[in-house]
């Protein structure tokens, strides 16, 4: 009985794990632990009509075990990071980095990058300062943000990684030529 139950859930059970957890060998192994629960509380269920159902609870009962699991061996302490938050030179450094970016933009986009970027005021509390309507501001910050990137982009080539982040940037080489117009007067 249980090779007939498991050759008509299995692909479904996988697909279901699929969705819930991304490494494919967490997958599998997920997959034989419940193979192996199936098999040793088959005797518990009462009505074979809801074994798809009975199965898919396992499945999930599965699932949150896994995490719980994974949860508590991340749970151990860990060392305090280079950036925290609390290293506020480090912020104060990058901020000054960028400060001449953000400044050479208009003036109007300058002051609300300033402050919503640099010095940490909401864009909640900036709409309501300046009488701007939230919506109307975030596309405006979202806006700058995007002049921000281009000037940026026009002094160095950035690479991303797969979360969007910074993983590496390399200045532009600018080749300065001087092209010089004579009139024909002066020949």
């Amino acid at each position: 009985m249980i090779e007939e139950i498991w050759s008509e859930y299995r692909t479904a059970i996988k697909a279901f794990l699929h969705s819930k957890v991304a490494n494919a060998s967490d997958v599998d192994d997920l997959l034989q632990d419940i193979l192996l629960k199936t098999y040793q509380n088959l005797s518990t269920l009462k009505d074979s009509k809801n074994v798809k159902s009975w199965l898919f609870q396992i499945a999930n009962n599965t699932i949150i075990d896994f995490y719980r699991k994974r949860g508590k061996e991340n749970n151990h302490a860990e060392e305090p990071l280079w950036y925290s938050n609390d290293d506020k030179s480090l912020y104060d450094d990058l901020s000054q980095c960028i400060a001449p970016f953000i400044n050479a933009l208009p003036q109007d986009m300058a002051e609300l990058l300033t402050a919503t970027e640099i010095n940490g005021v909401s864009q909640k509390e900036y709409a309501e300062q300046h009488g701007i309507s939230y919506s109307t501001l975030k596309s405006r910050v979202q806006k700058g943000r995007g002049q921000l990137l281009n000037l940026f982009s026009s002094c160095c080539d950035f690479s991303l990684d797969s979360q969007g982040r910074l993983a590496d940037f390399e200045q532009k080489t600018v080749i300065k030529t001087t092209v010089k117009y004579f009139s024909p007067k002066f020949f």
